[in-house]
């Protein structure tokens, strides 16, 4: 498959989850005489075995009810995760829009943070000084460009993330449920230009519990439950489009 954007192979992630955690020397001791206070390991696997190929230019859609996988398996398509069995390819530059807060300082101004965050997307400071008006006013931050993440309400890191997004044209953009955040008019705002990148090309990998949403934007979807796929196909859009 040589024209993949994503490609996912047998990935399976396991977390370890601590009940009871003792973290000093009296709990110790309180955990060795009374069992239902001892520390206890347990292995929670989110995703088990998944295989999903994303062809460059294509938009796929992930399906499923919180704690299903679908944004851990996100956070692994755009490396803040390791798998712990499998692999995945990645052919492209990835923009991953996924939660708040990731990439940014939030002593740093919105300004220092745009900076910030695009030299981790691999852009020189040339290429961010060209973009930084166009960034700041599809952000609608205006003054407040120059304060403190920290005093940005999550509808404000919101605006000013998927602005820096979708400012350096990633030719893969990765979009949680991030996008609900916000006021209306701005949803739209950031639902247009998505569409304005995928006509140029972009692919897209949408995580939503919403199908209409998927329907509306996708080529394809898989939905996920307890870390498997369940079920996969083509979407109305793609059916009305062939």
């Amino acid at each position: 498959m040589t024209d993949f954007a994503v490609s996912v192979n047998g990935v399976t992630k396991e977390f370890i989850l601590y009940h009871n955690r003792n973290y000093n020397l009296k709990e110790k001791l309180i955990g060795l005489v009374s069992g239902q206070f001892r520390e206890k390991k347990e292995h929670f696997r989110a995703l088990d075995d998944v295989s999903i190929d994303v062809r460059q230019g294509e938009a796929v859609g992930l399906l499923g009810h919180n704690g299903s996988g679908k944004s851990t398996l996100l956070k692994l398509i755009a490396g803040i995760l390791k798998p712990t069995t499998g692999t995945i390819a990645i052919n492209g530059r990835i923009a991953p829009f996924i939660e708040l807060g990731v990439g940014f300082n939030p002593q740093l101004t919105g300004e220092e943070n745009i900076f910030l965050n695009g030299t981790l997307y691999g852009c020189t400071n040339q290429q961010l000084k060209a973009l930084y008006d166009d960034i700041v006013e599809f952000s609608e931050l205006g003054d407040f460009i120059d304060i403190p993440l920290k005093n940005y309400s999550s509808g404000m890191q919101m605006r000013l993330g998927f602005s820096i997004a979708v400012h350096l044209e990633p030719t893969i953009l990765l979009a949680d449920e991030v996008l609900a955040v916000g006021d209306v008019s701005f949803q739209e705002k950031c639902l247009d230009r998505i569409r304005l990148l995928r006509a140029k090309g972009m692919t897209l990998i949408l995580v939503s519990h919403s199908e209409d949403m998927v329907h509306d934007f996708c080529d394809r979807f898989f939905e996920l439950e307890h870390g498997k796929v369940i079920r996969s196909g083509t979407t109305k859009r793609n059916q009305t489009d062939g």
